[in-house]
């Protein structure tokens, strides 16, 4: 199952998710001199960072929108990115947030899971019911392949829908959840795992007992970290023993760069500097939390 190379490479690189959702201002002007076309620079841009963060990121997330902002060429960087992650044996989650059904959804899952644009994991909006997931999930068993579902988001208008209370006398997103959890036993993994995970936003810490509890076998991805206001104390709650799950950085380590002040020509460096600093912190953060569970405290 490909839960288990996540899995794998979390516990060998930490758990930053590197998000390459790289807008052409983020680029610096040198390299869209040399690359001579938007859609080059950015892929150029992204392979640079991808060489510094290798070994210190345990997967990386590309969001189909900034590629697709600029027409073919956008997309035939998101395909260049796509193809490099997968000949440098990385894991790659696309981040299309899909939601249709029937044949549709099977188009939408050939189209991410085969080809030009073939990831690992691509990310599913599920409010059309659990129908608009099963057409992924043949690829999930026989095809090593993954999903990440919406369970409940980082952005403030989660709150319109998702925090609902429903018959079962618990909020939309846990009921959501535990479909997808079921929906996921079929496709464990040998890390406890399952191929079939989760988008829980790591805004907040106060559902985070809960929501761990209720999807103990679901592997999350988790954004919200940094400029979203997630604090390392919060995200640590969602992870189990520091693995169970990613943490998403695409501003913080992109612009990293601008951030510390240097050189433009550093900001591959200035990258891998970010994704080490949050890796840490946020290794720290779950090494105080195992310490306060064991005092009891």
């Amino acid at each position: 199952m490909i839960v288990d190379k996540l899995y794998k490479s979390v516990a060998e690189k930490g758990v930053v998710c590197v998000g390459l959702d790289t807008d052409i201002s983020y680029v610096p002007e040198f390299l869209q001199k040399e690359a001579g076309s938007a859609g080059e620079a950015v892929y150029l841009f992204n392979k640079a960072i991808i060489d510094k963060t290798e070994d210190v990121a345990g997967c990386y997330k590309v969001q189909i929108a900034y590629y697709e902002s600029l027409g073919l060429e956008g997309l035939e960087a998101y395909k260049k990115t796509l193809k490099y992650l997968k000949e440098k044996n990385l894991v790659a989650i696309a981040d299309i947030k899909r939601g249709d059904i029937a044949k549709t959804a099977e188009m939408y899952a050939k189209g991410h899971f085969e080809g030009d644009f073939e990831a690992d994991f691509v990310t599913l909006a599920p409010y059309m019911g659990m129908d608009s997931v099963t057409p992924y999930l043949p690829y999930v068993k026989d095809k090593e392949k993954g999903v990440f579902i919406l369970v409940r988001t980082s952005n403030p208008g989660r709150n319109d829908f998702q925090y609902l209370q429903t018959e079962k006398e618990m909020p939309l997103y846990d009921v959501v959840g535990t479909a997808v959890q079921n929906c996921g036993l079929e496709y464990l993994g040998e890390c406890g795992f399952s191929s079939v995970g989760a988008v829980i936003g790591g805004t907040t810490g106060e559902e985070a007992e809960s929501i761990r509890k209720l999807l103990d076998k679901t592997f999350f991805l988790i954004p919200g970290y940094g400029a979203q206001g997630g604090k390392a104390e919060d995200i640590a709650k969602y992870l189990v023993n520091g693995n169970g799950g990613v943490v998403n950085s695409s501003r913080a380590v992109l612009l990293a760069y601008k951030k510390a002040e240097m050189p433009e020509e550093q900001f591959a460096e200035a990258a891998r500097n970010e994704c080490i600093r949050m890796r840490e912190e946020i290794e720290n953060a779950c090494k105080a939390l195992r310490e306060s569970a064991c005092s009891g405290k």
